[in-house]
């Protein structure tokens, strides 16, 4: 499985995190412990929901790598319609599974446990004029590995989303189409969009890359 991996930074095992805002704000879920799993720091969920802004309510949310699940039970408690969670590893499958059980999302939130590379590709490319089959992908991809380049072209070649969100190390998607890009230490968080979206939609809150 493609899980999370701690690779040039160091983070202490997590075994719960909290919900930042939203109507389950302060709510509390599980992750698996060790150094498989590479929960998304709070500020940055945080960070990366205050750009999403009000874009993310009734949206319909794809969470990649999804770990624990934080960012696609977070998109749910900040108002979006839908989170559908893809996660291989076991460990992390169970806590996705037992969270949302726990806060009582099982039906805005379900777990794919695929292989992410294989999930994008089965899905259907929507024709020309015809709307991606989710509107925002939250992405936390193995740090430091060519997943964010990887995605980025499964992007363009598919439009599984209209909107692609990656969290990924200094010096990834350099040569992408990124439409707002935001850097706290060594995380960067990149928004991309694709190609045919056309210029008459708007980047994210905040500055443009």
């Amino acid at each position: 499985m493609f899980a999370r991996r701690t690779v040039g930074r160091r983070r202490p095992p997590t075994g719960v995190l909290r919900i930042v805002a939203g109507e389950l704000g302060g709510r509390r879920i599980t992750a698996p412990r060790g150094r498989d799993t590479r929960p998304t720091r709070e500020a940055v969920r945080e960070a990366w929901f205050s750009a999403l802004g009000p874009g993310i309510v009734g949206a319909r949310v794809l969470d990649l790598f999804a770990g624990s699940g934080a960012l696609g039970i977070e998109a749910l408690s900040r108002g979006a319609a839908e989170t559908v969670f893809v996660e291989r590893a076991r460990a992390a499958a169970l806590a996705v599974e037992s969270n949302l059980a726990e806060l009582e999302l099982g039906g805005r939130g379900r777990l794919a446990r695929r292989d992410v590379g294989a999930f994008l590709e089965e899905l259907p490319v929507p024709a020309a004029g015809e709307a991606p089959p989710f509107d925002v992908a939250l992405a936390d991809p193995p740090y430091e590995s060519a997943w964010p380049e990887r995605l980025a072209r499964l992007l363009a070649e598919r439009r599984f989303a209209g909107l692609l969100c990656v969290e990924h190390a200094p010096g990834a998607l350099e040569g992408e189409e990124v439409v707002w890009r935001r850097a706290y230490g060594d995380t960067i968080l990149s928004f991309l969009r694709p190609p045919d979206a056309g210029r008459d939609h708007d980047p994210p809150q905040g500055r443009r890359a």
